[in-house]
C-alpha cells in the first residue's frame, strides 16, 4: 500500500474481563458455601468458571470455614412420669446441647431463621 492509508494505525483493545465488587464475591461464594450447594452449577448460573468460585472461596475465607457436623441424639422413651399436659397457647422447650458443651433452650415454635443465627452465634 502506498500513501497516506499506510500510515493509519489501528488499536483494538478487548476487556472482557468482568469486574466483580467484594460484595458480590461475598454473596456469590455464600451461595456456592451452603451444605446442599453445587459450585459449578453455581457458578454457571453467574456465568464463572468453577475455578475462579473456588478461587473466590479461598481469598474470603470460605473453604476453611467448618462444616456443621451430625451429633449424636438420644431419644428417650416416655415414662408415664414423663407426662404432661401442654395447653394449647403454650408452648414447650426444646434443649439443644452444642458440641462445644453449650446448652441452647428455646420454644418448639421458634422461627427457623431466628434459630439459626443463634446457632450460628453459639458455634
Amino acid at each position: 500500500m502506498s500513501g497516506h492509508m499506510s500510515e493509519r494505525r489501528f488499536e483494538i483493545v478487548a476487556n472482557t474481563r468482568r469486574r466483580w465488587s467484594r460484595e458480590e464475591k461475598q454473596a456469590i461464594v455464600e451461595e456456592a458455601s451452603g451444605l446442599c450447594a453445587n459450585v459449578s452449577a453455581v457458578a454457571r448460573r453467574h456465568g464463572l468458571n468453577p475455578a475462579l468460585l473456588y478461587r473466590w472461596k479461598k481469598e474470603l475465607g470460605a473453604i476453611d470455614q467448618e462444616r456443621p457436623t451430625l451429633l449424636p441424639v438420644a431419644i428417650v422413651p416416655e415414662t408415664p412420669t414423663d407426662k404432661v399436659d401442654i395447653k394449647p397457647d403454650q408452648a414447650t422447650e426444646i434443649e439443644i446441647v452444642l458440641g462445644n458443651g453449650r446448652r441452647i433452650c428455646v420454644r418448639q415454635d421458634i422461627d427457623s431463621a431466628a434459630l439459626k443465627r443463634i446457632l450460628d452465634a453459639a458455634d
